[in-house]
C-alpha cells in the first residue's frame, strides 16, 4: 500500500493532501467573470449563455445545446422531451450516480435495472436485449412490460467515469423495441465511441458541470439534441414555460426554473477553451497509472474500452480480492491520498428496492471492487 501512496504523491509532486478531483481555473475565467459582472447580466440572460451553448454544440457535433442549472435538471428535462410521463418505466443501470434515478423519479416514472458490462461499467446491450425478450412485448408500437403492464418509454445508459458504453448496440436495441434513447453523458465530455461524441447517439443527451467534472462552473448542465423542435421545447421548459413577450408574464404549461445563469456560463466558456489541455493531462495520467499498476498484484487499472476514446474523468482500479478493498481505502485516505469506492447499487437503496431488475452479477462484482484514485488535471 505504501508503494501506491508514494507513487501517487510523486506523480502529483506533493506530500500534502491529494484530493480525488479538483477543478483547474488556468484560463480566461476571471476575465470573463469580470466582464459578466460589469455587464450586470448575471442571471439567466446574457451573452455567455448563448456563447456557451453555441460552442458546446460545436464541440460535441450536435446541432443544438440548451444550458441548465445542473446535470440532474438536464436529465430531467431530457426524459420529458422523450415523452416519459407518470407511471411509465425507464430502463437504466444500477451502477450509477443517484441523479440518474432521481431524474426518472421526478416525473413519477419508475426505473428498471439491467446489468452492466465489466469492460465499460456501463449498461450492457446483452443484458438489455435479454431483459426485453424475456419480459416485454411490442403492442401498437409501444414496449409493454408483461409483468407490470406498463409502457417502457426510455432507456438511460450512463458513460461511467467517462468510459463510453456500447452505445451503438444499445441504440439498435432501443430502436427495435420502440424505446427512446436518452444518454446520461454527465461524466463523458471529451469521450468518443467510434469517433462520435458521447451524448449524441440518442434522441437527447445530458451533461454535467458539477464542481468535480472535467470542466466546471461550480454547477451547471446542458442538453444536446439534433432535433430543432426538441431544442425549442427544452428552452421553453427550462425557462418556466413563459411565452416570450416584452412585458407580459404568461406561462402555457408547468415549467421549470432550470436556466443556467450567465455567471456560470462565463466560467464554462473559459473552461471549454482549456478542455483539450485537460483531456491531454488526464490521458497522460492514465498511461502512468496503467504502467504502474501493471506491476501490482491483485489490482487492475481500468482502461478505455474497445472502439472508444475516454476522457478518463475519474481514474479507477479494480481491487480483485474484495477483502482487500477496504484496506486500500483506509490506508490511502489515512495517508493523505483521497480514494473512494464506486457507488452503492441503486437497487439496494431503500427507495428503489422494489424496482424490477435483471441478473446484476457484473454490477455487484464492480460495486465490491472498484476504487477511484486521484484524477485531477496536473499543472
Amino acid at each position: 500500500m505504501q508503494k501506491i501512496v508514494d507513487f501517487i504523491q510523486d506523480t502529483f509532486k506533493t506530500k500534502e493532501f491529494i484530493p480525488l478531483h479538483e477543478p483547474r481555473f488556468i484560463g480566461n475565467e476571471k476575465k470573463y467573470l469580470n466582464d459578466c459582472i460589469d455587464s450586470t447580466f448575471v442571471s439567466s440572460v446574457g451573452k455567455y449563455v448563448d456563447t456557451f451553448e453555441a460552442e458546446f454544440a460545436k464541440r460535441v457535433s450536435a446541432k443544438y445545446a440548451v444550458a441548465t442549472v445542473n446535470g440532474t435538471a438536464a436529465l430531467h428535462i431530457s426524459l420529458l422531451l422523450a415523452d416519459v410521463t407518470k407511471d411509465d418505466e425507464v430502463i437504466t443501470q444500477p451502477l450509477t450516480f443517484i441523479a440518474t434515478c432521481n431524474a426518472i423519479s421526478y416525473i413519477g416514472a419508475k426505473p428498471i435495472f439491467v446489468d452492466v458490462d465489466l469492460d465499460t461499467m456501463g449498461l450492457s446491450p446483452k443484458s438489455l436485449e435479454e431483459f426485453l425478450k424475456d419480459n416485454c412485448e411490442i403492442i401498437g408500437n409501444r414496449c409493454i412490460n408483461k409483468t407490470t403492464k406498463k409502457t417502457i418509454k426510455a432507456c438511460v445508459p450512463m458513460h461511467t467515469f467517462g468510459h463510453a458504453c456500447k452505445i451503438e448496440d444499445i441504440k439498435d436495441i432501443c430502436n427495435e423495441w420502440h424505446i427512446a434513447l436518452v444518454e446520461d453523458a454527465a461524466e463523458s465530455l471529451g469521450s468518443y465511441y467510434n469517433e462520435k461524441h458521447t451524448g449524441t447517439f440518442g434522441k437527447v443527451g445530458a451533461f454535467s458541470f458539477n464542481g468535480n467534472k472535467i470542466i466546471t462552473s461550480g454547477g451547471g448542465g446542458v442538453i444536446v439534441t439534433d432535433d430543432e423542435t426538441l431544442a425549442k421545447r427544452a428552452k421553453h421548459l427550462t425557462t418556466t414555460a413563459k411565452i416570450p413577450h416584452k412585458w407580459e408574464y404568461v406561462h402555457d404549461e408547468i415549467g421549470y426554473n432550470y436556466r443556467m445563469p450567465n455567471l456560470n456560463a462565463a466560467l464554462l466558456v473559459a473552461q471549454l477553451e482549456k478542455l483539450d489541455d485537460f483531456i491531454d493531462s488526464k490521458r497522460n495520467l492514465a498511461l502512468k497509472y496503467e504502467e504502474f499498476f501493471s506491476s501490482i498484484d491483485d489490482i487492475d487499472f481500468i482502461k478505455e474500452p474497445e472502439n472508444s476514446v475516454s476522457n478518463y474523468w475519474l481514474q479507477a482500479v479494480i481491487v480483485k480480492d474484495v477483502k482487500n478493498r477496504d484496506d486500500f481505502l483506509d490506508f490511502t485516505n489515512k495517508n493523505g491520498v483521497m480514494t473512494r469506492p464506486i457507488w452503492k447499487l441503486m437497487n439496494e437503496l431503500d427507495m428503489f428496492k422494489d424496482c424490477q431488475c435483471s441478473n446484476l452479477e457484473n454490477s455487484k462484482y464492480l460495486e465490491q471492487r472498484v476504487v477511484n484514485i486521484p484524477s485531477s488535471v496536473r499543472l
